[in-house]
C-alpha cells in the first residue's frame, strides 16, 4: 500500500469531461469547440494558479486527433508546425528557455499563416510574463481566460458525486480533513480517493478520517499528525 501513496503524483490520463468547471463555464465550452476546431478564434491563452487545471484541460485537447502537446521543455522539432497537425498546445510558457521561445513566436506566426489552432498557458496574465517581449505580445493577440479554481465547497461536491459513481462510502469528516491535510488541487485530491477506495477494500475497513490519517501518514512517516487520535 506503500508504494499506492508514493505514486500519487503520477498523471493520470486526463479529458475535457473530467475537468471540474466551476466558474469557468464560458472557458470550458470554447476549449471544447477548441477540441473539434470549430471555434472562430484560433488562438487561445490560459492562465491560472498551480492545480487550476490548465495542464488537465491541454491534455484533454491532446487526446484529440491531431493535436500535439508541448511541455516547456519539448525539444525544437515540436514546435515546427507540421501537416498531420492541427491544434498545437504548448504548456508553461513561463518556463520556456530562450531558444524554446523563439521556437514559440515562430509557431504562433506559423499557427497563424495556415490556419491552425493554439493553446497556450502560464500562471499569469499575458502583460506580465516573464517571456521576450514579442512572444508575450502574441499571447494577449487571441482569446484570455483565467481558470478559476474550485472552492472548498466545489471540491468536496466533486469528490462526492465521484465517491457515489464509484459506490464509496464516506464518513462527512473524511473530505474536510482530506483539504485540511493534503494537497489541494483536483488531481491530487481525485488520485488519493482512489487510493483510499483500493485501501478500504483491501483493510477490509470504512473509510473514515482514522482510515485516512493511516494511508497519509504511510506516505508520509514524519507528519506532526503522527500521534493524534481520533
Amino acid at each position: 500500500m506503500k508504494q499506492l501513496v508514493l505514486d500519487l503524483g503520477a498523471e493520470p490520463a486526463q479529458s475535457l469531461d473530467t475537468f471540474q468547471i466551476g466558474e469557468n463555464a464560458e472557458m470550458a465550452h470554447l476549449m471544447h469547440q477548441f477540441a473539434q476546431r470549430a471555434s472562430r478564434e484560433h488562438f487561445c491563452y490560459l492562465w491560472g494558479e498551480t492545480g487550476a487545471g490548465k495542464t488537465h484541460l491541454l491534455q484533454g485537447l491532446a487526446a484529440t486527433d491531431g493535436a500535439r502537446y508541448i511541455a516547456a521543455t519539448s525539444g525544437a522539432d515540436d514546435f515546427v508546425l507540421t501537416p498531420d497537425v492541427s491544434l498545437y498546445l504548448v504548456d508553461d510558457v513561463d518556463q520556456l528557455s530562450p531558444e524554446r521561445q523563439i521556437d514559440a513566436f515562430a509557431l504562433f506566426n506559423q499557427v497563424r499563416e495556415h490556419g491552425a489552432y493554439m493553446v497556450c498557458t502560464g500562471p499569469v496574465p499575458p502583460a506580465v510574463l516573464p517571456v521576450r517581449e514579442d512572444l508575450r505580445t502574441r499571447m494577449g493577440w487571441g482569446l484570455v481566460y483565467q481558470i478559476h479554481g474550485l472552492s472548498d465547497d466545489q471540491k468536496i461536491a466533486a469528490l462526492t458525486q465521484a465517491a457515489e459513481a464509484r459506490g464509496l462510502t464516506l464518513s462527512a469528516s473524511v473530505l474536510p480533513y482530506l483539504l485540511s491535510h493534503f494537497k489541494r488541487d483536483m488531481r491530487s485530491l481525485s488520485t488519493m480517493l482512489d487510493a483510499l477506495d483500493q485501501y478500504s477494500l483491501e483493510t477490509q475497513r470504512p473509510v473514515t478520517v482514522p482510515l485516512l490519517r493511516d494511508l497519509l501518514l504511510q506516505g508520509n512517516p514524519g507528519s506532526p499528525h503522527s500521534e493524534t487520535k481520533e
